[in-house]
């Protein structure tokens, strides 16, 4: 934990408050400058955008994810035949190496090679530019994270209905209950806690989602689909003369949002064993 966590949290810390150039990082004199490096952040023109991206990013690929999640996780718990099958297949896609999945996607939404452009054409529909268009390119790299973040959520999901009793479905059903009244009235209930487990890891592993969106579109064209986390690489290592103390100040944004959410789950979740 302090090599590989702790540590790296100081040195980003400490590139976010200098004025690091490569020589300074190489030679470590870099000047302090305290709180310069976030306020040229905040007075990019950039910032704006990059932050409605990811907050767009975040909540759109949680809730899809989720509730697709859930749904797969309900229809899995009834045990029909060959459902351990088809639950270890949807978990292809979570398994597969991101890279593998960011050029898979890419291939598929290509606009001129694409299978999806082929499909569209095959209905009479004109092709669309998914990864070149501004107006569609945040749309594919959200579609593409959903797919990778299914699974997960399915895994999560279906093992926190293991632990609702059979017998609660018995008493409902007998007392008239169809089965969105089961599900709302007990398996939606009973499963807030592994629900907020999930939200939760999902929301800070959607905060820093990098791979799929630089192999898709590298936050492009024109800025249209850049995130905190493309942004941060971007001002750190995508320039000639890189600006390590502004991407540094990026990040910390992201892990100072987690650390939000992280502190408000955990008060929640006191609140709630108290009571």
């Amino acid at each position: 934990l302090a090599l590989f966590y702790a540590y790296p949290l100081y040195r980003n810390l400490d590139l976010s408050l200098r004025d690091y150039t490569v020589r300074s990082f190489v030679q470590g004199d870099a000047p302090f400058t305290g709180l310069e490096n976030y306020q040229k952040v905040f007075d990019d023109p950039a910032f704006g955008p990059a932050l409605t991206h990811t907050a767009v990013f975040t909540a759109v690929c949680l809730a899809f994810q989720y509730v697709i999640g859930l749904a797969l996780a309900v229809f899995f718990n009834q045990h029909f035949r060959l459902s351990a099958t088809l639950r270890a297949l949807f978990l292809v896609p979570w398994l597969l190496p991101l890279i593998v999945s960011a050029s898979t996607w890419s291939w598929m939404l290509n606009s001129d090679s694409g299978v999806v452009n082929a499909a569209l054409h095959a209905f009479g529909v004109d092709p669309v530019n998914w990864l070149t268009s501004p107006s569609w390119s945040l749309t594919s790299v959200i579609v593409a994270n959903i797919w990778i973040g299914v699974p997960f959520n399915l895994v999560l999901l279906h093992s926190g209905l293991q632990s609702v009793p059979r017998s609660l479905y018995e008493a409902a059903a007998l007392d008239g209950a169809n089965a969105w009244q089961r599900f709302w009235r007990i398996t939606f209930p009973l499963l807030r806690p592994v629900s907020a487990v999930t939200l939760l890891l999902g929301l800070v592993y959607t905060l820093k989602v990098f791979d799929i969106i630089w192999i898709m579109t590298k936050g492009g064209p024109a800025d249209s689909s850049t995130t905190f986390a493309t942004w941060s690489y971007r001002l750190g290592f995508g320039n000639l003369l890189p600006a390590f103390g502004p991407g540094a100040a990026v990040g910390n944004l992201l892990v100072a949002a987690a650390l939000v959410f992280g502190l408000v789950y955990l008060r929640v979740q006191r609140k709630q064993a108290l009571s």
